[in-house]
């Protein structure tokens, strides 16, 4: 939409503009007119076209496929937040809960290995006196001293049991070597069967806590899926967000992904057949209210509206305002609206956000989305005006600059010279003189000139841009 700026400003009979005199004949239709400059209001007014909303609207849903089992409402009656306006029947909703449930108990089961594996351990028989080896050998040391006791040479006897004591403790040497091999080999075959045992525990510990993880993570999944299952059965009676007027259904289409859906979601072995059940629901999307009759009885799939509430409390505006003159526009400034459906009524309103997406319009332009709180609203007789209704058409006139004690001129004196503003000054020889002036608020009728004049100065207030400097004026 392209810039539509309605200056409203005063008219040059009540600015106290005179003309003074013409540069034509008494015959001829004056080509140039001349008036003084004086002081009085001047507002600036943009346009826009504008929607009235609510102050809130909220579309209800069906969280699941099934069936709407009571409507407790009619189209515009108030309701209370927290009433009741609906309860749906959804067999599938309340299964997809048993399954989540169980599945959230079967993942509370404790995860148990086999106990733990003892360090084995040997032990090597050494060499004992006490053995009858030892003792048969000793017996047989015994023998052989007897007998040589009874030999009479006392040297050949002497020698006997000198070499039988020599064996003897030959013997005992031997079997003390014997007897600490076998502890080393012992200690040695232990220590390696311990390390053996120690890395097989390792392995079984580090076993215990990846399925620990795991359980954990299950628990974590199956109180999810509860949760949402738990939600989704909750949401199947469905109650007001807040206070308002009823309208049955909604709009059809674009609606937010019902809370049955996520179970789908969900990762395999926990979404299971709940997860198959919320995907197959979409597919009876033909069968359901989206766009159709609200009624007890009727199927709904899931994400179905069944009821949109809205709250009138307070009523706004939406208005789009052109690119060229949305930095004009201030939160606090008042404003004038016309309703499309209320002729001869004006409302008033108040600027409450400026918005910074732009808007692409249909002829090309961008606008910024404006929005206001409206207000009551007057006949041009004084009558009370009725109360709009969302989505009513209007025409909302932003007065974005007002100057109430201005220096003030026509706006037909004003002359545009590329970048420069220009008004043509009566000297007093009666010559025209060209002076760039600065506007502030531009009306209708009449614009404000923040410097450049001065109250009580000559303009040419028609015909400016024929004149010419020097020009013979009077």
């Amino acid at each position: 939409m392209g810039r539509v700026t309605i200056r409203r400003g005063i008219p040059p009979l009540l600015i106290g503009l005179t003309v003074l005199v013409s540069a034509c004949s008494s015959d001829e239709t004056p080509k140039v007119q001349i008036g003084e400059v004086r002081r009085a209001p001047v507002s600036e007014v943009v346009e826009a076209p504008a929607t009235v909303g609510a102050r809130a609207t909220a579309t209800l849903r069906s969280p699941a496929a099934g069936t709407v089992a009571k409507l407790y409402v009619h189209d515009g009656e108030t309701v209370d937040k927290g009433e009741i306006l609906a309860r749906i029947s959804s067999p599938q909703a309340q299964d997809q809960l048993e399954q989540a449930r169980k599945a959230e108990r079967q993942a509370a089961k404790p995860v148990r290995l086999g106990g733990g594996v003892p360090a084995p351990s040997i032990r090597l028989a050494g060499l004992n006196l006490t053995s009858s080896l030892d003792r048969k050998v000793a017996r047989g040391f015994a023998k052989a001293r007897a007998a040589a006791r009874k030999i009479k040479d006392a040297r050949v006897r002497a020698q006997l049991l000198a070499a039988i004591d020599a064996a003897e403790t030959q013997h005992r040497a031997q079997r003390a070597a014997l007897d600490q091999i076998t502890q080393n080999l012992t200690r040695s075959v232990n220590q390696t069967l311990s390390q053996v045992s120690g890395q097989i525990g390792a392995g079984l510990g580090g076993l215990a806590a990846s399925m620990s993880s795991l359980q954990a993570a299950s628990k974590t999944q199956a109180k999810a899926a509860v949760k949402v299952a738990s939600t989704t059965v909750k949401g199947l009676v469905i109650k007001a967000p807040f206070d308002g007027v009823v309208t049955l259904g909604g709009p059809s289409g674009g609606g937010a992904p019902d809370l049955g859906s996520l179970l789908g979601q969900l990762p395999a072995g926990l979404g299971g057949q709940a997860g198959a059940a919320a995907g197959s629901s979409g597919g009876g999307a033909a069968t359901g209210t989206s766009g159709g009759t609200v009624a007890t009885g009727v199927p709904v799939a899931a994400g179905d509206a069944i009821v949109t509430v809205t709250d009138v409390s307070e009523l706004t505006l939406s208005a789009d305002v052109d690119e060229t003159d949305v930095l004009l526009v201030a939160r606090g400034i008042r404003a004038e609206v016309e309703l499309d459906a209320v002729t001869g009524a004006t409302y008033r309103a108040k600027v409450a956000g400026v918005g910074v997406t732009p808007k692409e319009g249909t002829t090309g332009g961008v606008s910024y989305p404006v929005r206001l709180t409206l207000g009551e609203g007057a006949y041009d007789d004084g009558g009370e005006a009725p109360v709009p209704k969302p989505g009513m058409s209007a025409v909302v006139r932003l007065t974005v600059r007002e100057s109430p004690d201005a220096v003030a001129v026509p706006a037909a004196s004003i002359v545009t010279s590329g970048r420069e503003t220009v008004v043509w000054v009566v000297r007093g020889d009666g010559t025209a003189e060209r002076r760039v002036v600065k506007l502030g608020a531009q009306g209708d009728a009449a614009v404000e000139v923040a410097r450049g004049l001065s109250p009580g100065e000559r303009v040419v207030v028609k015909g400016a841009d024929t004149v010419r400097p020097g020009q013979k004026l009077t």
